[in-house]
């Protein structure tokens, strides 16, 4: 019998198209699939197998991979799924928003050129100190940017010569796994080793704990609360912690009110507060609070004038020094509904007038709910937000054309990031100056993380030779 070319080729196109069509559903992949595995172990054991095959792949190879990437993750249909199944399966957030953090972590996470050499020269000889992969990097990511941490990780890790495993949020699997699949075929069709990016089928508190303990995880990287980075840094791993803020901003009586209101809004509000660079409170002299809140209430914000109706909201969104997270990233609209008010349905923020001790102040709510608290002075302004910070130094934010109150929030509050007369996104590279990140390790000191963050130093001397000078 005679096997026909054609209807090879015939059998061939079904099949692929079946086993796209399958994947692209969300039906789980066989183990080892498109980087999905069954359990850890298995994850770990082929990124250990792929990372040592990229060894000998040549930093060209390397670039195209990257851009690989890049195109798959900024596809606009691929953006516009991304942030449409993000909200609807995490419930946090909006769209639009999501569409402009995915795009920028795509397009402008820093790839190979981040990882440069240093050289020096002399009688001695030559030596360099170059940037070299650990190998597998186990990364932790949340809920509340789940694929943009993917892609901009991605770009990053593989950027410095490493594969990466993937332990997302439970709450964010869906979409993680259909990332993590986009991403291995983009990989595959450009020649990359198979399995430089894997997850698991299902994400769990185990699997997180067998990645971490995993002998083949050489560093570990979390993008989360203070829980999982405490736990990554006693891992006995090298390991960066991206955790939790309570960023404060600043409003002097130097300040170009209207601009200030406009970006705090702007800032606040954007992707319903989830970032945590973005404004969680408001700290105002005295002489310009009732100008600043006229001016925010121009830019879509809701005023709450009730007592009684805050202290209500605040039981509700709130579970002892942390942020009930039934309502985290919820509309601003739908918010006050649950108190009992009507706010029009495009409200982008909540705003309140409160004492310093309130719970809106003191605890990260990573909602559309901004207090406002007046202040005597700029000085005392200051060192409030100095206390409210709460030591993370993770972001600040400071609107005044006083440069020595300027400089004197800079050096007193010690934040990885400081806006300045702009809106908190600025600081993570969205319309501002600087590459975008959304792992920002102010607990291990790393900042805004970039490929040379994920690579070790070497240093390669050869004696007497190739001083030409």
């Amino acid at each position: 019998m005679t096997i026909s070319p054609e209807l090879i080729q015939q059998v061939v196109r079904e099949t692929v198209r079946e086993v796209i069509s399958r994947q692209d559903s969300g039906t789980d992949a066989p183990s080892g699939t498109d980087g999905i595995f069954t359990d850890m172990n298995s994850a770990v054991d082929a990124a250990d197998v792929a990372w040592r095959q990229y060894m000998d792949c040549s930093l060209r190879d390397r670039n195209r991979f990257i851009q690989a990437i890049r195109d798959v993750a900024s596809e606009p249909d691929n953006l516009e799924y991304m942030a449409t199944a993000t909200v609807e399966e995490t419930g946090m957030g909006n769209v639009p928003h999501k569409i402009l953090k995915n795009r920028y972590a795509a397009l402008y996470t820093p790839g190979t050129e981040d990882i440069i050499t240093e050289a020096w020269s002399g009688d001695d000889g030559l030596t360099t100190v170059e940037f070299s992969p650990f190998g597998v990097i186990g990364a932790i990511t949340p809920t509340t940017n789940p694929t943009e941490t993917v892609i901009n990780n991605t770009i990053g890790m593989l950027a410095a010569g490493n594969a990466v495993v993937f332990s997302p949020h439970p709450r964010a699997k869906k979409i993680t796994l259909w990332l993590v699949r986009k991403i291995n075929r983009a990989l595959a069709a450009a020649g990359a080793p198979a399995n430089l990016v894997v997850t698991v089928e299902e994400p769990s508190i185990d699997n997180t704990n067998a990645m971490m303990s995993h002998e083949k995880v050489r560093m570990l990287v979390a993008t989360g609360g203070p829980g999982i980075v405490k736990a990554v840094l006693s891992s006995g791993k090298k390991a960066i912690g991206a955790g939790a803020g309570n960023p404060p901003a600043v409003v002097d009586d130097t300040a170009d009110i209207a601009k200030a209101a406009r970006d705090i809004v702007d800032g606040a509000s954007f992707d319903n507060n989830l970032p945590c660079t973005a404004e969680k409170e408001v700290l105002a002299v005295d002489s310009i609070a009732d100008l600043l809140k006229f001016e925010m209430l121009k830019h879509g914000c809701f005023e709450l004038k009730d007592r009684a109706v805050m202290d209500k909201l605040a039981a509700l969104v709130t579970k002892g020094q942390h942020a009930n997270a039934a309502y985290v990233g919820k509309p601003a609209a739908q918010l006050a509904s649950e108190v009992g008010l009507s706010a029009p349905k495009d409200t982008r923020l909540l705003i309140c007038e409160v004492p310093f001790d309130h719970p809106f102040v003191q605890v990260e709510l990573m909602m559309p709910i901004l207090p406002i608290v007046r202040m005597p002075d700029v000085d005392t302004a200051i060192d409030k937000a100095v206390e409210v910070e709460h030591g993370n130094r993770h972001t600040a934010v400071m609107h005044s054309s006083n440069v020595n109150a300027l400089t004197k929030m800079g050096k007193l509050i010690q934040t990885t990031i400081f806006v300045k007369n702009g809106p908190s996104y600025n600081g993570i590279g969205i319309d501002g100056e600087g590459f975008p990140t959304f792992t920002i390790a102010g607990p291990t000191g790393e900042g805004l993380t970039s490929a040379r963050c994920f690579a070790r130093k070497r240093r390669c001397v050869l004696k007497s030779g190739l001083n030409i000078r």
